[in-house]
C-alpha cells in the first residue's frame, strides 16, 4: 500500500461521494434481499431451498456488479495518463515498469475487491439460513468472482494501453467483455451433439471463457446447455486456466509497453497496390468502390440540410459511409451464420424457432446496448470536453436543430444495424409463416429499445461533462435495466411470486422480446409485458426528450 499509484488511484476513488453512495446502495440492496426471505421461525434447516434461491440471486447480482465495474476503472487508467501527459513522468520516475503495473492493477481492482468484502455479511446471512455448503457454494463463488476481477482488470489495462481515446477504450473494453461473457457461449449452444468429440472439446474450452457456466454450476443450476455426463466437466478448473492465462498475457503486454517507446507510434509506409497479390488486388477493388471509398470527395452541405447531422456523419468513424456499410455487412453475415447454425442444430421445429428467436433477440439487444452508448454518450459531453461546444453556441442553430442533428446521426446507424439482422427473422418466417405477427411485435420492441438507449445516452451526455464518465453511467444504467431485472426472473416461483416477476420485467425490453418470440421461461409473461412495456418505453422517451431539449437550450445560452 506504500505504492504511490495505489494511494493516488484507490484511496482517491474511495474518497469520492460516488464511491460511498455505491457501497451503501449495494449493502442496502443485498440486505433487503436477504431480509425479504428470512425464515419467520428463525430455525436453521439442513436442506433449505429458499436459502439456496436467495444465494442464487445474490451470486448473480454480484456477478453483474463485477462484470460492470471491474473493467470501468482500468479501461481509462493508462490512456488518461497519456492524454494528461503524466505517464511520461511516471516512466521517468525511479519506479520500474512492473512496479507501475502493480500499482495500476491494485489501484484499479481494489474498489471491486472492497465491494466483494462488503458483501460478505450478506453471504454469511445466507449461510446461516441453512442448506448452503461453505466450500461448494460460497468459497467457489468468491473465487470465481475474484478471478473475473483480475481478468477484466488486466483486459481493461491492455485496452487502455493501446487505445487512442477514453471513449474508444471504454467501448472496446466492454465489447471484449461481452464477447468473453456471452458470445463465447454461442458455439457450444448451437452445436451440442452435432459435431465430433474434438470439435466439441474445443467448444467446451471456448465456453469456459465466460464465468456464467461455472457460477451457474456453483449455485446448483448447472452450466448453460449442459446435460447428462457433460455437466460433470470441472468447469471451475477450466475457467481458472483460461482466465489466468488471459490475465497473464494482457498484463505481460501492458508491462512490455510501459516505456517511452509507446509514445512513438510509427505509421506504416504502405505498399503499392500493383505489387500485391492478385487476391489482395481483387479484394481492394471490391472494398474500395465508390460507395466504400473513404477518400471520395464529399459534396457541399445544402442550405436545407441540418449541418450538425452532416458534421456528425463526417467526423465519427461509424458515421462515415464506408464504415457503416462494413458494419452492416458484418452484422448481416453474423446473423445469417447464427441462424444457419441454430437451424441445423435443432431437430424439432418448435425448439428450432425458440432457439433461433432467442439468439436473434440477444444478438440485437447486445448490438444496441454495446453500440448506442459508444455512439451517443459523447454527442454533447464530447463537444463540451473538447471546447467545440462554444463554436455551436456561436452558430445560428437552435437547440432543437442541434438535438435533431445529433440524434438523427446515431438513430440512422442503429436502424441500419437492426435492418442487417432482419434476414434471421426471414428464416423464422420461412420456417413458420404464422410467426409474422410475433416477429413484427419483436421488431417494434427493438425499435423502442433503440430509441430509449439513444435518448438515455444523450440525456446523460448533456449532464456529464466528460465522455468517459458519460459512457460509464450509460452502460451501467442500460445493463442494470436489462441484466439487473433478469435477476428477479431467476428467482421466479421461489424467491419472488409470479406477479412480482411480471411487474419487474415490465421495464425490461429484452424480456418482452423473448416473451413475444415464445422463448421458454418467458412465454408465460407475454400478456403481462405487452403492451405495458411499450407504454413504459414510450414514456421514458418522451421524458428524456423533454429533459434533453431543456438542458440543451440552457447550454446554448451564454455561460
Amino acid at each position: 500500500m506504500n505504492n504511490p499509484i495505489i494511494q493516488r488511484e484507490l484511496i482517491g476513488t474511495l474518497r469520492t461521494g460516488k464511491a460511498v453512495a455505491l457501497q451503501i446502495g449495494m449493502i442496502i440492496v443485498l440486505s433487503a434481499l436477504v431480509l425479504l426471505r428470512w425464515p419467520g421461525d428463525a430455525q436453521v434447516q439442513w436442506q433449505n431451498i429458499e436459502a439456496l434461491n436467495v444465494l442464487r440471486i445474490f451470486g448473480y447480482g454480484l456477478m453483474v456488479i463485477v462484470m460492470l465495474l471491474a473493467p470501468a476503472f482500468p479501461s481509462t487508467s493508462i490512456v488518461k495518463e497519456v492524454q494528461q501527459g503524466t505517464l511520461a513522468l511516471l516512466i521517468n520516475s525511479p519506479m520500474s515498469r512492473w512496479l507501475i503495473l502493480v500499482g495500476k492493477v491494485v489501484g484499479s481492482m481494489g474498489f471491486v475487491v472492497l465491494l466483494l468484502l462488503l458483501s460478505l455479511p450478506t453471504a454469511a446471512a445466507c449461510y446461516a439460513m441453512g442448506g448452503i455448503n461453505f466450500t461448494d457454494h460460497l468459497l467457489k463463488l468468491y473465487l470465481v468472482l475474484l478471478l473475473v476481477s483480475i481478468e477484466y482488470t488486466a483486459l481493461g489495462l491492455w485496452v487502455s494501453s493501446v487505445a487512442a481515446s477514453l471513449d474508444s477504450a471504454m467501448r472496446l473494453t466492454y465489447g471484449l467483455v461481452l464477447v468473453l461473457a456471452v458470445v463465447s457461449q454461442g458455439p457450444y449452444l448451437m452445436e451440442v451433439g452435432s459435431v465430433g468429440p474434438l470439435v466439441q472439446e474445443v467448444f467446451d474450452w471456448i465456453r469456459n471463457l465466460s464465468p456464467i457456466p461455472v457460477i451457474m454450476e456453483t449455485l446448483g443450476q448447472g452450466g448453460i446447455g449442459t446435460g447428462g455426463t457433460r455437466s460433470k466437466i470441472w468447469l471451475l478448473g477450466r475457467f481458472s486456466v483460461t482466465s489466468l492465462l488471459i490475465s497473464a498475457l494482457c498484463l505481460w503486454q501492458v508491462g512490455r509497453r510501459l516505456d517511452l517507446t509507446m509514445f512513438d507510434r510509427a505509421r506504416s509506409a504502405g505498399r503499392v497496390t500493383d505489387e500485391r497479390s492478385a487476391g489482395v488486388r481483387l479484394f481492394r477493388r471490391i472494398m474500395y468502390m465508390w460507395f466504400f471509398d473513404p477518400k471520395r470527395r464529399a459534396g457541399l452541405i445544402s442550405p436545407l440540410t441540418n449541418a450538425v447531422l452532416i458534421k456528425e456523419f463526417r467526423t465519427r468513424r461509424f458515421g462515415r459511409g464506408h464504415w457503416m456499410l462494413r458494419l452492416i455487412g458484418l452484422c448481416l453475415i453474423v446473423s445469417l451464420l447464427l441462424t444457419f447454425a441454430a437451424s441445423t442444430a435443432i431437430s424439432d421445429q418448435q425448439g428450432e424457432v425458440a432457439m433461433i428467436g432467442g439468439i436473434l433477440v440477444v444478438l440485437q439487444m447486445a448490438l444496441l446496448i454495446l453500440m448506442t452508448p459508444s455512439l451517443a454518450s459523447g454527442l454533447i459531453s464530447g463537444e463540451r470536453e473538447s471546447g467545440s461546444w462554444q463554436l455551436l453556441q456561436m452558430t445560428p442553430l437552435s437547440a432543437r436543430s442541434i438535438i435533431f442533428g445529433k440524434l438523427a446521426s446515431v438513430l440512422w446507424t442503429l436502424m441500419l444495424l437492426l435492418l442487417a439482422t432482419l434476414p434471421g427473422y426471414a428464416v423464422l418466417y420461412f420456417i413458420n409463416a404464422d410467426l409474422l405477427d410475433q416477429i413484427l411485435d419483436v421488431l417494434i420492441t427493438m425499435m423502442l429499445t433503440a430509441a430509449v438507449a439513444l435518448l438515455v445516452s444523450t440525456t446523460v451526455s448533456s449532464f456529464v461533462k466528460h465522455t468517459a464518465q458519460s459512457t460509464t453511467v450509460t452502460y451501467t444504467l442500460l445493463v442494470g435495466l436489462i441484466a439487473g431485472t433478469m435477476l428477479v426472473w431467476l428467482g421466479r416461483d421461489s424467491v419472488f411470486s409470479r406477479d412480482a416477476v411480471a411487474q419487474v420485467l415490465t421495464v425490461n425490453p429484452m424480456a418482452t422480446a423473448l416473451a413475444l418470440i415464445r422463448t421458454p421461461g418467458f412465454e408465460v409473461y407475454r400478456h403481462d409485458l405487452v403492451p405495458a412495456n411499450w407504454w413504459i418505453m414510450g414514456s421514458v422517451c418522451v421524458v428524456c426528450l423533454l429533459f434533453l431539449l431543456v438542458r440543451t437550450w440552457r447550454l446554448t445560452k451564454p455561460q
